[in-house]
């Protein structure tokens, strides 16, 4: 993805207030060199946010008319408003070794034995992922395969199978679950109780009366 950034020369918390004002937004990008100070388009970059790949992808930035490619690495939001406040970029190449977290794209779970077979739930407890790997390397989203999930079976971040020269961050020995299969609870069914009321013993009562007439 494609995106133009000017040049700023004033920093400041005013000087930041005024670019706001004026429906542009503050950033900063580094790495390879000195820090650069950039100003965008406020509405073209929430546009952009809205796209998961520029999230999750090498970006080419136009600047001063040269093209950068840059990774981008944080975003300041407003706490209730629609608006971006402020924006880091990393300047890349082919040789930076980097870590990003990347959506991870879900197939095949319809037609999984669990699903298929034995109508059980799957649970994606994940949604992204950190991996590691070049920058020239970097995929815009992880394809998981859920064709083959079975009953009762739960999917860990050391079950992927991840494309070459990808590896997943793992921090220390904790081993993330991705996906889970459940069985689903059966409905109980609740037969109800019949009150049966016992008959009056017409018998007894009529022998019971009898006597009391002949009194």
């Amino acid at each position: 993805m494609q995106f133009t950034a000017y040049e700023r020369s004033v920093k400041g918390t005013g000087a930041s207030r005024r670019l706001r004002n004026a429906n542009k937004v503050p950033g900063i990008v580094y790495g390879a060199g000195a820090p650069t100070m950039i100003e965008l388009d406020h509405n073209a970059l929430f546009h952009a946010l809205k796209k998961e790949a520029f999230h999750s992808s090498i970006l080419e930035m136009e600047l001063s008319g040269q093209t950068q490619k840059v990774l981008l690495r944080d975003v300041q939001m407003h706490v209730w408003k629609p608006l971006v406040l402020h924006v880091d970029f990393q300047r890349v190449d082919e040789t930076t070794r980097l870590r990003k977290k990347v959506p991870l794209h879900f197939t095949g779970e319809e037609n999984s034995p669990a699903v298929k077979t034995d109508k059980c739930l799957v649970s994606r407890v994940a949604t992204e992922l950190e991996i590691e790997c070049l920058a020239s390397q970097l995929p815009e989203f992880v394809t998981i395969d859920l064709s083959e999930l079975v009953k009762g079976q739960s999917l860990h971040v050391s079950d992927l199978k991840l494309p070459a020269g990808i590896r997943a961050v793992k921090h220390g020995t904790l081993n993330p679950v991705i996906v889970s299969v459940t069985v689903p609870k059966e409905e109980e069914e609740t037969v109800p109780t019949a009150v049966v009321a016992a008959a009056p013993d017409k018998k007894g009562k009529g022998k019971k009366d009898e006597k009391q007439n002949k009194r």
